[in-house]
């Protein structure tokens, strides 16, 4: 397994771990991914605005950690999903997670 971050604008976002560099980019350059990316928010604007430069790279130990650490203590995921999993490196909330709450 191997770890990648996300950049946007040259700002460390989001770390994930994948089984290879091709699964990574495939993750990373998926439409529903993108589109994520510029409907969650952080300090109340989207992550990505469409325009900013994404960047993936392989990700720094700190990271790594990061990502190791909040997928042990998920209870939702099975533990041998090898699955990419997200780990926003930056406070970010979901929109349509605020109206399913108001419903």
């Amino acid at each position: 397994m191997k770890y990648f971050t996300v950049e946007i604008g040259g700002r460390p976002i989001a770390c994930f771990r994948s089984e290879d560099q091709e699964d990574a980019e495939h993750f990373f350059e998926a439409e529903d991914f993108r589109e994520d990316l510029t409907v969650m928010l952080s300090d109340g604007k989207p992550l990505w605005d469409g325009l900013a430069t994404l960047n993936l790279r392989d990700a720094t130990a700190e990271e790594q950690r990061e990502v190791d650490q909040a997928y042990e203590f998920d209870e939702d995921l099975p533990k041998e999903a090898d699955d990419e999993f997200v780990v926003f490196l930056v406070p970010v909330s979901d929109p349509a997670d605020d109206t399913d709450d108001e419903e």
